[in-house]
């Protein structure tokens, strides 16, 4: 039997991960709105908040399909409906994750997809083809470019190579992608959209000269989206900005008034310069950039710090309040937090009107 929800905010266990509604559906008619001005298709990176229930609204205010960063969270939306998926990473497809490709692209209605998955090699590309053999109509690829961060993708000038491997081993490659993610950064945000533009021009001129038209042209964070070059891309594909967390009020991409996912915490304890709460890194994660001021910040009062964690021990500074005080935390990334939760408790004028799970908890292979 279920228990009942709780009826106010006072009643809510502690820790748990809130959701304010009215928040959340502002934040995502305010993206999907920008898109529709840039003239740019919008496909959500749904890793941020893993819910069903939310990536419904996204679509439902106009989002054009859905990006994840694993198989196993495609297979949690694909089994929920969603049919445009675009898995965001160069996947290597040994036997286990073939076998699941396979499983995802035979279960794909007539008239679906394709799905789309990333490549960033001659190698993945020869894999992606081998592992699609027979379903290759229901798959197409992207390739991915590095714009900055120096994480995954390939020099500009290599993106016309890795696409004619691909088109000879048989796949549509239906244009190629990047993450701006240097755009973490307090100075950063314009330049690294400046970055994702450059590349991505460069690496359409790669493809045409292999012989291979780019159809989607894809990037955009969410710290670097508002500078999007729609001269250049044709979609984008943030994800944080459904919730915000600290790192986007600390790089001045939210307000306080924009952010709608916070950890429901209690002081537990009161000693002279900080106080204890009840959410550590097994609720909060423990993200912290090299610009953040702490591990969190506390929505409705801005001069405090989360300055250190433990598994079950937030250290707070910069206020003091009596023991037993309800504090709403926000994490420096909202993405981690989500991954080490159950559900969230979805509150409206400060009732709580929902239990939504975390659909796609875990779905990290």
């Amino acid at each position: 039997m279920t228990a009942p929800e709780p009826a106010d905010l006072t009643a809510l266990p502690s820790p748990s991960l809130v959701i304010d509604e009215a928040r959340l559906d502002s934040n995502i008619a305010a993206m999907a709105a920008f898109a529709a001005r840039a003239g740019l298709a919008l496909r959500p990176h749904v890793k941020t908040h893993k819910s069903v229930e939310i990536a419904r609204r996204q679509r439902a205010a106009g989002a054009a399909g859905i990006t994840v960063a694993t198989i196993s969270e495609a297979e949690v939306f694909a089994a929920a409906g969603f049919t445009d998926i675009f898995i965001a990473y160069p996947l290597w497809l040994d036997a286990d994750k073939t076998a699941r490709l396979r499983r995802l692209l035979e279960a794909m209605p007539d008239g679906a997809g394709p799905l789309l998955i990333g490549v960033d090699s001659v190698e993945g590309a020869a894999r992606a083809a081998h592992a699609a053999a027979g379903l290759l109509d229901r798959l197409a690829v992207l390739v991915e470019v590095d714009s900055g961060h120096h994480r995954s993708g390939v020099p500009a000038a290599q993106a016309g190579p890795v696409a004619a491997a691909a088109t000879l081993a048989g796949l549509d490659v239906a244009g190629v992608f990047t993450f701006p993610g240097h755009s973490y950064t307090p100075d950063g945000r314009r330049a690294a959209a400046t970055d994702e533009a450059r590349e991505l021009s460069a690496a359409l001129v790669s493809l045409a000269g292999a012989g291979v038209t780019a159809r989607i042209v894809s990037g955009g964070s969410t710290p670097s989206v508002e500078f999007a070059d729609a001269t250049v891309l044709t979609e984008i594909r943030p994800g944080v900005y459904v919730f915000r967390d600290a790192q986007q009020w600390e790089l001045g991409m939210s307000s306080a008034d924009d952010i709608a996912l916070t950890v429901r915490a209690t002081v537990a304890a009161r000693h002279d310069g900080h106080l204890i709460a009840d959410a550590g890194s097994k609720v909060l994660g423990a993200d912290r950039g090299s610009y953040s001021t702490g591990f969190g910040r506390l929505l409705d009062h801005p001069d405090a710090r989360v300055c250190a964690l433990s598994e079950h021990h937030a250290t707070i500074t910069g206020i003091d309040l009596p023991a037993g005080s309800r504090i709403s935390v926000v994490p420096n990334h909202v993405c981690t937090a989500v991954n080490l939760a159950d559900d969230y408790l979805v509150v409206r004028n400060g009732a709580v009107v929902a239990r939504w799970p975390v659909d796609a908890r875990g779905a990290n292979t």
